[in-house]
């Protein structure tokens, strides 16, 4: 097992630089950059994502001002859309401070050799580190991921157990029936419906509509600051968890049905064991391998799965929010620090899934077959 783990961490270095090397060229191609996002302000055409970036770095407030003051007095002809007028020295100056000034394959280098070290640097256009960004952003994805998830396994894993042993009847029937609309209603659209039902839209006014805490929640008691959070978190809690229930309730529902019909159910049952110990004792083991063994797939998927909308209805300031606005404001050292950190997670926790497979059955052994 630890030849396999080795393997499978040391593929993960041309897994990641591949990552980064496809989105690098990509960005390349893209229209727009940040100095053309500078020249937009000065020329007062730059319409950002959200209120809150329009606000920069101080670096480059100072530089915004110095540029307004000074333009040159002859027409340039300059490779950025918008940047006529302005001193070349100041272009100039732009692509030093984005690190413009040294060619892509140098820069692509550098940016490798930095994020090998965990070394991401600083927003374009917000005067914080990178890392400290996404901290502050992750208590928000991590309670909208983590409770989704558990909230999903708790619900689904019990249903599907009851479905596939009363398959065909009734309740099978009606409970599928209810699962396919909620995953065929957008999470976004039953957000709003939401709203409008609970949050003051056009009904009742029950809960708050900004924020994951209150403005007071540091004053709040221990229970109160308990009751607070989820009373925040109920709303985009429920939209998003709305369609997580139909994957997990028809794979467990379909697990324990393969189970159910293999020959050690009915050998088991043959020894007069109760339908309950061979559900449990026998059954259960097996049929929730591939269930459990998805659980950190789908946790860490969670953080990306629908919730840009949520975290936007809801003013929720999460990882997918950030992730939008970096984008549309080119924030391109946010967006690929956050690509390279996202992706690492990713791979690492597809390694965590197939080591659980072994720890839920310690028959599977990965030494065997190629990485």
């Amino acid at each position: 097992m630890g030849a396999y783990i080795l393997r499978r961490l040391l593929l993960m270095i041309p897994t990641l630089v591949g990552i980064m090397a496809i989105n690098f060229v990509i960005i390349q191609f893209a229209p727009g950059g940040p100095v053309e996002r500078v020249i937009a302000q000065l020329s007062g055409t730059d319409v950002s994502a959200t209120s809150r970036i329009s606000g920069g770095g101080g670096d480059l407030g100072g530089n915004l001002g110095e540029a307004s003051g000074g333009g040159a007095a002859d027409a340039i002809t300059s490779k950025y859309r918008g940047a006529q007028g302005l001193d070349p020295e100041f272009i100039k100056e732009l692509e030093a401070q984005f690190g413009f000034d040294k060619p892509p394959f140098e820069r692509f280098l550098i940016m490798l050799w930095d994020y090998a070290r965990f070394d991401f640097g600083e927003s374009y256009f917000r005067d914080i580190a990178i890392i400290d960004l996404i901290a502050e952003k992750l208590p928000v994805s991590i309670s909208l991921g983590l409770w989704m998830t558990l909230i999903s396994y708790v619900v689904s894993i019990p249903l599907g157990i009851r479905k596939a042993v009363s398959d065909g009847s009734r309740f099978d029937v009606w409970t599928s029936g209810v699962i396919v609309v909620a995953y065929a209603i957008p999470g976004f659209l039953f957000a709003v419906l939401l709203i409008v039902l609970f949050a003051g839209g056009s009904f009742l006014d029950i809960f708050p509509l900004r924020g994951l805490v209150s403005e007071n929640w540091e004053s709040l008691s221990w229970p109160e600051r308990i009751l607070d959070y989820f009373w925040h978190l109920a709303l985009p809690l429920t939209a998003m968890v709305l369609s997580a229930f139909a994957t997990t309730t028809l794979l467990t529902k379909n697990s324990f049905l393969d189970e159910i019909r293999k020959q050690y159910v009915m050998t088991a049952r043959s020894k007069g064991l109760t339908e309950r110990q061979v559900l449990y004792g026998h059954v259960f083991r097996n049929a929730m391998l591939i269930v459990v063994a998805g659980f950190p797939g789908a946790f860490i998927s969670s953080f990306f799965a629908g919730s840009l909308l949520i975290e936007t209805i809801f003013s929720l300031d999460g990882l997918g929010l950030l992730g939008f606005e970096s984008v549309i404001n080119r924030d391109y050292a946010v967006v690929f620090a956050t690509l390279y950190i996202f992706s690492l997670m990713g791979l690492l926790v597809n390694l965590i899934s197939d080591l659980t497979y072994t720890w839920i059955d310690p028959r599977i052994d990965f030494e065997t077959r190629e990485v």
